[in-house]
């Protein structure tokens, strides 16, 4: 979509900056992409009455760009400059009116009523050099793609510019909704309200009629369509790393609801389901207990799914190791949280709001942001290691499948003896895991990070942070390649 602009203005008392903003506009990369501009001065010779000429370009254009100095203008047989005839031409066909006003300490008597008559009818800007003229124009053309939602600064999932209408939504899906959200957050709009009401009350709907981009992902009857990197790739691996061949590999589309259902079944089906026995007592069912907890494994899906980035063309990933379950979710933590913040309380500052709101309300989630400490107290409960986050352009989580005592049962080995010779002032600030990393270091230099990984029991993540921070306090240097090379003890 081009958007044509009338640059407005005596042309002798801005020649240069007429010219200077047509080529800033043309040529700037955001908006040379949405805007045209029009200029008398570049309209060849022709027999046409100039008057006729200008005001039917001001018909055929979207905006009226006016620049104000001190000079009224040449006039026609009623005493009208140009300039003010455009400007009048533009507001009686409802264009866009956007002007901007020279400062001066003084102008001609007819200015001065031209400038005031402006400024009673639409909001205009001053200026006193060309660099604040450019300035206030991009502002101003800046602010008419926003509110056309051509520059988008609402959240992806609150955005109305993906074209989808109330075809693109299964009725059936909305019905289903609202009896869910009646029943488990007391939502207060009638099970039978019209599709159209639903939306609007969850800020779905605008009164235009546009529907924002998260009905789609919440409703859609192929979200893909609008959202292809939408779906979610679950991968299961035989070893503790990316290898081949996997052990299953699926893509889920459908609805956010669907996709979360999906790859949680995914998981538990392909994970340990310890299996008791029978005794007698008041219950026929045989007792079990997954290898994961079910709340903490669908908990790390759903903030993947809900607070992933939608603009990005990757796809949240389930990635199931021989020891470890990892969720990698598009796009990074929101500003002002981190990694270190995730592991007490903390606000809630959900990516996709709306999004967010209406998975609150079919009880995938909670509001208060207490998500990532369930999955930690979850974790703990079945005796496993503390689930662990990452931050680096994209967010994951990692839950460990080995419980606790079986971990440290597998480092008491590696523990006996392998401290000796390691100076405690040296490894003081380093955490448990960096120590034992470091201690195996020294006492082997030739140590590789698949024997580091075999000895200690961690994650190949776990292993490259522990070096990476060894690295950094200046403990170890890495001398040659990674397949040839040594490690260089410093302290």
């Amino acid at each position: 979509m081009s958007f044509k602009i009338f640059i407005s203005s005596v042309q002798k008392e801005f020649a240069k900056e007429r010219k200077w903003l047509a080529d800033y506009i043309r040529k700037d990369a955001i908006l040379g992409r949405f805007f045209d501009v029009f200029l008398f001065e570049d309209v060849p010779a022709q027999e046409r009455n100039a008057a006729g000429v200008y005001l039917d370009e001001v018909a055929e254009s979207d905006i009226y760009l006016g620049i104000l100095g001190a000079l009224y203008g040449n006039m026609n047989a009623k005493g009208v400059s140009a300039t003010e005839q455009e400007y009048n031409e533009a507001g009686k066909r409802h264009k866009e009116r956007i002007c901007f006003v020279m400062k001066a300490d003084k102008r001609e008597q007819k200015q001065e009523r031209f400038v005031e008559k402006v400024n009673a009818e639409i909001v205009r800007k001053s200026f006193s050099t060309y660099d604040e003229l450019r300035t206030a124009v991009y502002a101003a053309l800046a602010n008419f793609l926003v509110s056309r939602e051509y520059i988008n600064v609402l959240p992806f999932d609150a955005s109305k510019n993906a074209g989808i209408t109330l075809k693109d939504l299964s009725i059936t899906k909305i019905r289903s909704f609202v009896k869910t959200a009646r029943e488990k957050r007391n939502f207060k709009v009638p099970s039978g309200a019209s599709p159209d009401r639903i939306l609007t009350a969850l800020d779905l709907m605008d009164d235009n009629g546009r529907i924002a981009n998260s009905a789609a992902l919440l409703f859609g009857k192929k979200p893909q369509k609008f959202f292809i990197s939408s779906e979610v790739k679950c991968m299961q691996f035989f070893a503790d790393r990316v290898s081949k061949p996997m052990a299953d590999y699926q893509v889920y589309r459908g609805d956010v609801f669907e996709l979360v259902d999906q790859a949680t079944r995914f998981v538990m089906t392909h994970i340990k389901n310890w299996v008791g026995t029978r005794e007698t007592g008041n219950t026929a069912q045989v007792p079990t207990k997954f290898e994961l907890p079910y709340d903490a494994v669908k908990e790390a899906i759903v903030n993947a799914v809900c607070h992933r980035d939608y603009t990005s063309n990757a796809s949240v990933q389930v990635m199931l190791f021989s020891d470890r379950l990892e969720v990698l979710s598009p796009g990074p933590l929101p500003r002002g949280m981190t990694v270190e913040k995730l592991s007490r309380p903390h606000r809630s500052i959900p990516v996709n709001p709306l999004l967010a709101n209406a998975m609150f309300l079919m009880g995938y989630i909670e509001h208060a942001g207490t998500g990532t400490e369930d999955i930690i107290d979850k974790c703990k409960s079945w005796g496993l290691s503390a689930p662990e986050w990452e931050d680096d352009g994209d967010f994951k989580v990692v839950l460990y499948r080995k419980n606790a005592t079986e971990n440290d049962r597998a480092n008491e080995g590696v523990n006996e003896g392998v401290n000796e010779g390691v100076n405690e002032d040296v490894t003081k600030n380093l955490s448990d895991k960096e120590r034992l990393v470091y201690a195996l270091i020294k006492k082997n230099p030739d140590i590789t990070n698949r024997v580091l990984i075999s000895k200690t029991n961690f994650a190949h993540a776990t292993i490259e942070r522990a070096v990476k921070k060894l690295k950094e306090k200046s403990l170890i240097e890495r001398v040659g390649s990674d397949k040839t090379g040594h490690w260089k003890v410093k302290r």
